[in-house]
């Protein structure tokens, strides 16, 4: 997978296509399979997206660097453990080291992560985005093909209340216009 710099000096993830939904309280997260190296598919089925935490009440997937990805699952897997597996503060403490950490900062992978009540979007820049929405709808996507999943999404919310439908729909739509994202999906909810 790779990165590349647009003109606003902005990284845009390749390689994958993530998105989060949160509605009607159900939570899921969808993820493609697809790892790429340039123009080359190196892999159809990578399972990019996780449970991870205490009990596995914490979902996660991750676009960007695998090996990166993973270290972050491990460190916030930590944080949960650290702070009685409250993901928010887990996730800003998660954040925080990212940022000022050295070794960490080199990272090139954005997440996706989600508990009962909250979503969130983590980014090496420091941040920890809770996507628009209130607590009835909220919807979330990163990667290459992430914009097209999003824009399919929020024209799906309107109508579909089922929040796993409407993640399956989305990357449907991500999978037939991004190159770099296959239709091989996996789902976990909450």
């Amino acid at each position: 997978m790779s990165e590349s710099d647009n003109r606003h000096g902005l990284v845009q993830w390749h390689g994958t296509t993530i998105i989060g939904v949160k509605k009607d309280g159900k939570t899921v997260i969808a993820g493609d399979g697809q790892v790429s190296m340039g123009n080359t598919v190196m892999k159809p089925n990578a399972r990019k997206v996780r449970r991870i935490g205490a009990g596995g009440k914490v979902i996660a997937g991750f676009a960007g660097a695998t090996a990166d990805a993973f270290t972050l699952f491990e460190r916030l897997e930590k944080k949960l453990e650290q702070y009685s597996g409250q993901l928010l503060r887990a996730a800003v403490e998660l954040a925080k080291d990212w940022r000022t950490d050295k070794y960490l900062r080199n990272l090139e992978a954005l997440m996706i992560v989600a508990d009962k009540d909250t979503l969130l979007v983590l980014t090496g820049n420091g941040d920890v985005l809770e996507p628009e929405g209130g607590p009835e709808s909220q919807i979330a996507a990163i990667g290459s093909g992430g914009n097209y999943a999003l824009a399919a999404a929020r024209a799906i919310d309107a109508y579909e209340q089922d929040a796993e439908v409407i993640a399956r729909r989305a990357m449907a739509v991500a999978a037939d216009i991004c190159v770099f994202t296959n239709d091989r999906v996996t789902v976990e909810a909450i």
